[in-house]
């Protein structure tokens, strides 16, 4: 009625209902809690970087309920041996994605999953994602890419580990800024 549509007319009478099941899946994220997918860690070898990079998801914004499309990228460092599966990682974004969301929120969600569950000595989370709530609606740009990056433990105090952390995972996205023999006279160094 608020479109200036017949909610009787034969294609929309069941539209009501298809909605309802599609949120119930769309936003299943609302009824699940990260450390389930956590919680089963095992011992590897070495306590090396782990990471997982271009982890797809769909989420949606929690202003205008219209879909955000992107890439997680995840790396921790294991504390005492302990890891989680790669599936695991997955299945904790999708958590987090599906429910009604901010960016920002998002990735400091999966952050702080990652700390609480898996005590790592440290853990970063970068997300990529195109918001169709500005480019459908609004100022309707079609290339902007949100970026939102959380860094925590090790990840937030190590510059040298997170440096390398994020060209592993971003490969030359993650420069920042002109190398020090190109940087502009006059300006300090980072």
């Amino acid at each position: 009625l608020a479109i200036g549509e017949d909610p009787t007319r034969e294609g929309l009478v069941d539209t009501p209902a298809r909605v309802a099941r599609a949120w119930q899946e769309l936003f299943s994220g609302l009824g699940e809690q990260a450390g389930v997918h956590l919680a089963r860690t095992f011992v590897q070898e070495s306590e090396d970087l782990v990471t997982l990079a271009d982890i797809e998801f769909t989420s949606f914004c929690e202003h205008h309920l219209l879909p955000v499309f992107g890439r997680a990228h995840i790396a921790y460092l294991p504390s005492q041996r302990r890891v989680v599966g790669l599936s695991k990682l997955a299945r904790t974004v999708e958590v987090f994605a599906r429910r009604p969301q901010l960016q920002e929120r998002m990735t400091a969600q999966i952050a702080d999953a990652l700390m609480e569950h898996l005590e790592p000595e440290g853990a970063l989370v970068v997300i990529e994602a195109e918001q169709m709530c500005m480019k459908m609606r609004g100022v309707r740009k079609q290339q902007p890419v949100m970026k939102t990056l959380a860094a925590r433990g090790r990840m937030r105090d190590d510059d040298g580990l997170r440096q390398e952390t994020l060209l592993l995972l971003l490969g030359g996205e993650a420069s920042a800024g002109p190398a020090p023999a190109e940087r502009p006279a006059g300006l300090p160094a980072a």
